[in-house]
């Protein structure tokens, strides 16, 4: 079975979420997205986690779904293309740990994945200890990245870690303001019990394959979700049973892990190096020029991504090590619409219109993969011609930096077919 995974959520009790991210809401999502397996997000949290137990019921072996009579809700309300569509739960959490080590201050957030409430309740014990967990948002504590490791393989049989936005300047792992250069320096003698690492917004596994050391690891991607519509704006790919054990024997040995879909990685937030209150950004040859100090106010740059990759690689780009899964990527669909229109993704009238598309041709991440484009042409000739070029990465790149996200334009805005914005647009 093929399917996309997206094991990077939070719940409605993270501070950034919507009101309307509960259970039902993030399903109904997952179908329109077409999402099969999704992380619950914030399991630690009392309230969500007594939501967990009342709302879901076993399904596969250490899956979940909802609730028959909720599920049954949810699908009357999408249309027929999507409502059948199986959608299963993993319970998971982003954790964030604070501490000091090396003379730094460390702040890693990392994934816990557990097999079962039973698990998970070992784990919000051991956790309790040392943090308030009934606290909004990702859970903050007080133990190092080794120790919280050790705390997940102690909660059960099954239970594991991955790295989160392993990346990104303050909470990476190899983030340039808190991280390490290796590893071992964040997980010491309990490395070897991490086989994947997440990606995140801003690199994608190209990036990743210049860095020999991490080949051993499979390249995950979710899409850190604070509100169900953004729900698989990146998701990893497995062809295996739907199932936690299947999942995670990929994970650990490669075999079943299928790829990933991406951001273009100029689209996150910490892609280039830069100071967004001075309006500066700069790519690693700019930043080094500048001895990585803000021309406009003198102070040290946000050192993003790339330049990070830049200092652990020891490959020229376009390296890939042998037996790498591949990956895609992609621009959300109310992206590539709104920008057909000339509007915001989420005006009401891209909305409109990609419920019309998802009624015709199935869910969002099948039209922009795998629907021909000659189906998609007899409905909208436009969003055809922007497919083709999104599948051919016929695009153009405004990188983000220092926390302000990028824009991948599909039509470049100097292209003359590049449409004006139209007050009452149709693709139809």
């Amino acid at each position: 079975m093929r399917f996309h995974a997206d094991l990077h959520m939070h719940s409605k009790y993270s501070r950034a979420c919507s009101k309307d991210s509960d259970l039902e809401h993030v399903t109904w999502w997952a179908r329109r997205k077409g999402v099969t397996l999704l992380g619950t997000g914030d399991f630690t949290h009392p309230a969500w986690f007594g939501e967990l137990r009342e709302k879901l019921v076993p399904a596969e072996p250490g899956l979940f779904r909802l609730r028959e009579d909720l599920d049954r809700n949810v699908s009357e309300t999408l249309p027929a293309s999507v409502c059948g569509a199986p959608v299963r739960f993993m319970l998971s959490v982003e954790v964030s740990t604070i501490y000091a080590q090396g003379d730094r201050s460390r702040k890693i957030h990392h994934l816990v994945h557990m097999p079962d409430f039973e698990a998970a309740e070992a784990f919000n014990r051991r956790l309790g200890r040392t943090a308030d967990l009934n606290s909004d948002g990702r859970p903050i504590v007080a133990l190092d990245s080794r120790e919280l490791l050790e705390a997940t393989l102690d909660s059960g049989e099954g239970a594991y870690l991955v790295p989160a936005h392993v990346w990104t300047p303050w909470f990476g792992v190899f983030g340039s303001k808190s991280g390490f250069d290796t590893l071992e320096e964040a997980y010491g003698d309990l490395t070897g019990h991490i086989f994947a690492l997440e990606t995140g917004l801003s690199s994608d596994p190209g990036m990743n394959w210049r860095v020999s050391a991490l080949d051993r690891y499979r390249l995950v991607s979710y899409s850190d979700a604070h509100s169900p519509p953004i729900v698989g704006r990146e998701t990893t790919v497995f062809e295996t049973g739907l199932d936690y054990y299947a999942v995670l024997d990929a994970l650990r040995t490669g075999a079943g892990h299928a790829g990933t879909v991406e951001f273009y990685p100029e689209e996150g937030k910490y892609h280039h190096d830069g100071h967004r209150k001075c309006g500066i950004r700069m790519d690693p040859g700019e930043t080094r020029r500048h001895g990585g100090v803000c021309p406009a106010c003198g102070r040290k740059l946000t050192v993003g991504v790339l330049s990070r990759v830049d200092d652990l690689a020891d490959r020229p780009p376009g390296s890939r090590p042998a037996g790498a899964a591949g990956f895609q990527n992609l621009v959300p669909l109310p992206e590539v619409v709104g920008e057909l229109f000339g509007v915001g993704p989420k005006s009401k009238k891209v909305r409109a219109e990609v419920d019309r598309l998802v009624s015709a041709m199935g869910p969002e991440l099948a039209i922009l993969e795998e629907v021909p484009v000659g189906d998609i042409a007899a409905r909208s000739p436009r969003l055809a011609e922007a497919v083709n070029r999104l599948r051919q990465g016929q695009v153009t790149k405004d990188p983000g930096y220092d926390g302000e996200y990028g824009v991948i334009h599909v039509v470049a805005p100097t292209d003359p077919k590049h449409p004006d914005p139209d007050p009452t647009p149709t693709l139809f």
